[in-house]
């Protein structure tokens, strides 16, 4: 497969993640996730920032657009579920990590900012992926990933929609 075919197939697989990632910048806030309440090292379990709304419209965004490339490109019906689920769990679990490192809602950890969210997407669509889309698609995910986050964050720290352009 060439580069330019690659590539396009890599962020057509990938979509539904990205999608449920972004959304809850733009639909979140309400009640946080973890209920305000602490881990036992007495730090949040994971923040303010993660919300029920932003979690709830993140989900249901990124499965009706998996929803809708299931049926332009023959994708497995649960793809968009199991990708925006794994995408809102492994940033979930960023967030953990970065409590547990003492890091505030907003602090950068880089590397794992720009690639949690995808490797969650990544390991929830396992059982589908690998069925259906190549180790080079996979490959190129994880290479675009880092700075298509970083861009797409810089563009939303300048339409006011975030604190910080990370």
């Amino acid at each position: 497969m060439e580069l330019a075919q690659l590539v396009i197939e890599a962020m057509k697989f990938i979509f539904p993640a990205y999608c449920a990632n972004a959304i809850p910048v733009i639909a979140g806030g309400g009640s946080p996730l973890d209920l305000g309440k602490n881990f036992v090292d007495g730090r949040p379990i994971f923040g303010r920032n993660k919300t029920f709304r932003g979690f709830f419209f993140g989900l249901t965004v990124g499965t009706v657009i998996g929803l809708a490339e299931s049926a332009l490109f023959g994708y497995h019906l649960l793809f968009g579920l199991l990708l925006s689920l794994g995408a809102l769990l492994g940033d979930l679990a960023g967030a953990f990590l970065k409590r547990r490192l003492d890091l505030a809602p907003g602090d950068m950890l880089p590397v794992v900012d720009q690639v949690d969210f995808v490797v969650g997407a990544l390991l929830f669509s396992l059982p589908i992926s690998l069925v259906s889309v190549s180790y080079g698609v996979i490959l190129t995910v994880l290479i675009l990933t880092p700075p298509v986050h970083l861009l797409t964050n810089f563009g939303a720290y300048k339409l006011g929609l975030k604190n910080n352009p990370w």
